[in-house]
């Protein structure tokens, strides 16, 4: 069962990511960079375009196992940013952000695993 700890977790965090991105996808890129100015992000309207991608591109293909530590280094640097400017200044719980942190630095030692479209594309070793 152990090779394939990275399909489940794969399935959750990327399944989380995902309905989380698709609403902001819904919502636009303005109401996304509405809410990062008021939290006083820089440049709001272009962290939106790349909350956005990283919370739908990003969650597709870590779902499909593909470039799964790539966009797992960027969810966690994501969740990060979400915890450190949003949840404490807020006094606000961050349960669900610290374990999609979690998630994401499994995924980043995990890599795709077995049940992965990138594993068709591996080279066996020489």
């Amino acid at each position: 069962m152990t090779p394939y700890a990275a399909f489940f977790m794969r399935l959750a965090v990327g399944g989380v990511f995902l309905v989380h991105g698709i609403g902001k996808f819904e919502r636009g890129i303005g109401a996304t960079a509405s809410f990062l100015s008021a939290h006083h992000f820089p440049f709001a309207s272009m962290f939106a375009v790349i909350l956005i991608t990283v919370e739908t591109v990003g969650a597709l293909c870590v779902l499909l196992g593909i470039l799964t530590r790539a966009w797992a280094i960027a969810m966690g640097v994501v969740m990060v940013g979400a915890i450190l400017a949003v949840k404490l200044p807020g006094h606000q719980n961050f349960e669900l952000e610290a374990l999609l942190l979690a998630g994401a630095v499994t995924l980043v030692a995990l890599g795709d695993g077995p049940l992965s479209i990138a594993v068709r594309f591996k080279r066996p070793p020489s």
